[in-house]
């Protein structure tokens, strides 16, 4: 069994765990160990019934068509060159009747006590292994809120004494440990570096007063979720009010590809979704051309996904233009990277009350600072200027938005 085809621009892929131990006996089409590739996590399924026999190891980096294991097929479900799935029966006296074969139990299954993808992630982040997780799933598979439960418990058990609970002195540490970076996260770097150093990349500053958006959403907030099934959230508020504007125009909306300058006329908006083993891009394609509803539930759909690590690598490509919010997390201002080939990049952040001059009054608004990162070879300093403008003004006066004046 070799690595398979899995992009055109993926060449390589690192073996993040296994799901079945050297010597088991597996089915065709099993899943027994997970590939990381740049962009997701994928499961890789046996392509015989036999007996496994592991090459390749955790965590190592594996080409396209490099050799992960073998499976020998002629052995035998049950027999001796496969490790048993379940211990024989204790011999009995002679003069006793052999007692009747027991059920197979859900622990005889070879999914028994083995984590799903997105719970092998939570494990792993939290520091539990398969025998603190009771696996609830099918066949006694470990899934994700297994995982969760299991946090939960731990949380709620009575912690260990410390040192300083005990009245003793705390010790000085001085232990450092080491762990490799996940594909994902070494990706991440790699385009981040090579955005700083192969655009031209400046950032232009704005502000905008949200409190008509925050009318908007409240007074039609219960109405909107009882027709859409969906809340109406700022994301795509923003979403549209860039995709109107790109669409106007069209330079912030293009890229670089060599000596040209390639348009679209579309707006495909990557949203920017924080998950455990980095930020991911997945674009909404169309914004210029999807209502609210729409545009909420291809995020919601699209953060979920990202979050289990169950994104496809098709909802990965693409993407004309991003939109990152640091104010989820508490952020103030900052200056995104630009999202290469992309040319340009919003940010999103925190609401904060702030006194305003309004018509010569001071009054106190919600207040968010906007910030475009674009690239310089393609986009004027006038032109990354005007684009936020519109953008805030449309945020200013939502009805223009809905309006589509």
């Amino acid at each position: 069994m070799r690595v398979p085809t899995i992009g055109e621009s993926i060449t390589e892929v690192t073996l993040s765990q296994w799901l079945k131990a050297d010597g088991d006996y597996v089915e065709l089409d099993e899943p027994i160990c997970e590939f990381e590739s740049d962009k997701a996590t994928l499961e890789f399924p046996a392509e015989a019934a036999g007996k496994l026999i592991i090459v390749a190891q955790e965590e190592e980096d594996l080409e396209i068509g490099a050799l992960v294991a073998k499976i020998d097929t002629s052995v035998k479900a049950g027999s001796n060159g496969a490790t048993p799935k379940a211990s024989p029966a204790p011999a009995t006296k002679k003069e006793e009747a052999p007692a009747p074969a027991p059920a197979p139990a859900a622990s005889d299954s070879y999914a028994a006590g083995h984590p799903s993808p997105a719970a092998a992630k939570l494990m792993r982040e939290n520091g539990l292994n398969a025998n603190e997780v009771k696996g609830t799933g099918k066949d006694g598979r470990i899934t994700k809120e297994d995982v969760q439960t299991a946090i939960a418990n731990k949380k709620a058990a009575p912690a260990p004494a410390t040192p300083a609970a005990s009245g003793l002195p705390t010790a000085f540490s001085r232990d450092t440990s080491r762990k490799k970076m996940s594909r994902m996260r070494r990706t991440i770097a790699k385009r981040l570096v090579s955005a700083k150093n192969g655009t031209a990349m400046l950032t232009t500053f704005n502000e905008v007063d949200l409190t008509n958006v925050i009318a908007l959403r409240k007074k039609y907030q219960e109405k909107f979720i009882e027709k859409y099934g969906i809340k109406l959230g700022y994301m795509s508020l923003f979403a549209k009010a860039c995709a109107k504007t790109l669409m106007e125009m069209p330079d912030v909306n293009a890229q670089i590809d060599g000596d040209h300058i390639l348009y679209h006329d579309y707006a495909d908006i990557s949203i920017a979704i924080s998950t455990p083993n980095g930020l991911v891009v997945p674009p909404v394609h169309n914004c210029e051309s999807l209502d609210f509803a729409e545009i909420e539930r291809k995020i919601k759909a699209l953060a979920g996904k990202a979050r289990e690590g169950t994104l496809s690598l098709d909802e990965m490509k693409g993407g004309t233009f991003t939109i990152t919010n640091g104010g989820i997390f508490g952020s103030l201002v900052s200056t995104p990277i630009i999202n290469e080939p992309q040319s340009a990049i919003l940010g999103m952040h925190t609401i904060k009350q702030r006194p305003m001059a309004i018509n010569g009054e001071v009054k106190i608004r919600p207040m968010m600072y906007l910030a475009l990162s674009y690239d310089h070879r393609i986009v004027d300093g006038s032109t990354s200027v005007t684009f936020l403008v519109k953008v805030k003004e449309l945020l200013e006066d939502p009805t223009t938005l809905l309006l589509d004046l």
